[in-house]
């Protein structure tokens, strides 16, 4: 018997008897939902969302309700004025339950009465690291009218010249977002809440980061998700339903989130039907935090113990559009399994992996040391090349200048020879660092100490080597 376990059940199988005292459950598997029957006997316990007392709204009625009463902050009206350009950041194709066509229009019309013209409104899909969007699914996000009407692009974090930098977090991550939501007057917030196995919850800040950040920023973020030290696993104040500081993933998001000044938030909350339940408004922070408790109260359920054999499905399409976004539901299952057990999960991953670097940490390694070797190495490598060779130079000057003094006699020279030097040097120095930096994971003092150590014994190879063509000029 294990202590009880509190897991997110979004996603999992649903149960009721039959005449016959089998359970018949209820699953999806992309747009097709079936039903198994397994014996009650086998059964080691079901999992149910919470009743909540919800009001009776329709679609519309909640977004209106939330837009009218906002939380920690005004009226819509009070945010944005005449003349203003607008960015609204939705979520892309890969969350289509959010339903998004049900209340951006209202949204937009509210910002119309408001004197912002649809020419001054950009909508900007959120698409992190995933693919670009066809028009037809573009179609599909804003519903035909406002397909017509608006602006679209889609957020591509490799393409630099669309990136503003923002800054830097207090946990290092440099901070780029997209050129067009900066560039707005005004940003607002779209999508849906759910649980999420790293960020806590989706929702909020994540429309920001990792929606339209940049690759360094959101690589860089996720890298929270590890404990410092190579062999040390995932960080394990990173799992759902941790919204606290303790949480470094979710905290480096809001940090960078903040720092494009949000200044408004529609979130929604759906059932496991993809039905609209409940919309929450205002301030980015508070709303979000207000639909993150609802969430809480559905599908935060507990377990007495884990079982020998899970079966879950990631909720059918889109939830189970590829592998990447069913690792989520993988991520929830394992928690449930008894040492030894079995798991099995349904997802139809129509777009295969749909992550290149999902496919390539499951493809291209047969072992999780390696795995874990390659992914810190994306990591902490940016200027290295430009400030070692400064270093470099300097060593080779002074070593030159002490021992044989020839700097003296030809400048030009020597720093044609020296740069060429520098060249292999930074290759070498950068394999070598690189490793040490990213794989060894040594702490910031030792560091401070090696790392020296090493570019001065390569400062002093590479002198050896180019030894004979400087001393060459004393002669001449």
């Amino acid at each position: 018997m294990y202590d009880k376990i509190k897991v997110d059940k979004t996603g999992w199988l649903y149960g009721y008897p039959n005449k016959e005292g089998v359970t018949m459950h209820s699953m999806k598997y992309s747009s097709i939902e079936f039903e198994v029957n397994i014996p009650e006997t086998q059964i080691a316990c079901e999992l149910e969302s919470n009743v909540v007392d919800l009001p009776q709204r329709s679609v519309k009625e909640h977004i209106e309700y939330a837009l009218d009463n906002p939380i920690g902050a005004g009226d819509i009206s009070t945010v944005v004025q005449k003349g203003d350009k607008v960015a609204i950041i939705i979520s892309d194709v890969t969350r289509k339950w959010q339903a998004i066509p049900t209340y951006l229009p209202i949204l937009v019309d509210r910002l119309n009465k408001c004197g912002i013209a649809d020419e001054d409104i950009i909508v900007i899909s959120a698409c992190g690291t995933h693919r670009r969007q066809t028009d037809e699914e573009h179609k599909e996000l804003l519903g035909e009218d406002l397909f017509k009407r608006l602006k679209i692009v889609d957020h591509q974090c490799e393409d630099k010249e669309n990136l503003v930098y923002m800054g830097e977090t207090s946990r290092k991550t440099p901070v780029w977002l997209n050129r067009y939501a900066i560039e707005a007057d005004k940003i607002i917030l779209t999508g849906g809440v759910v649980y999420h196995f790293l960020a806590g919850y989706g929702g909020g800040r994540k429309s920001l980061v990792p929606g339209i950040a940049g690759k360094e920023t959101i690589n860089t973020n996720h890298c929270n998700a590890l404990n410092p030290g190579f062999g040390e696993g995932i960080n394990e104040n990173v799992y759902s339903g941790n919204l606290s500081k303790s949480n470094p993933f979710h905290d480096d998001l809001e940090e960078a989130a903040a720092m494009a000044k949000p200044a408004y938030l529609l979130n929604v909350v759906a059932n496991s039907d993809q039905q609209i339940i409940a919309a929450f408004a205002g301030d980015w922070i508070k709303a979000h935090k207000a639909a993150t408790e609802l969430v809480d109260s559905i599908d935060g359920v507990y377990v007495d113990e884990r079982a020998d054999l899970v079966i879950a499905s990631a909720g059918g399409f889109p939830k189970d559009i590829n592998l990447y976004q069913t690792s989520k539901t993988l991520s929830n299952s394992k928690i449930m399994i008894a040492d030894g057990g079995t798991m099995i999960i349904l997802s139809e991953c129509s777009e295969g992996f749909g992550n290149q670097d999902c496919e390539d940490q499951i493809v291209k390694f047969t072992n999780m040391e390696e795995r874990e070797k390659a992914l810190r190495a994306d990591f902490s490598i940016g200027g290295f090349v430009g400030s070692n060779g400064l270093i470099f130079f300097g060593l080779a000057y002074m070593v030159s200048y002490i021992k044989d003094k020839v700097y003296k006699e030809s400048p030009i020279m020597i720093f044609t020879i020296i740069l060429g030097a520098t060249f292999i040097y930074c290759g070498l120095s950068f394999l070598l660092s690189k490793t040490i930096y990213n794989v060894c994971q040594l702490t910031s003092i030792i560091k401070i100490v090696v790392v020296p150590i090493i570019n001065s014994l390569i400062g002093i190879l590479v002198y050896k080597i180019f030894k004979k063509p400087i001393l060459s000029l004393e002669e001449e």
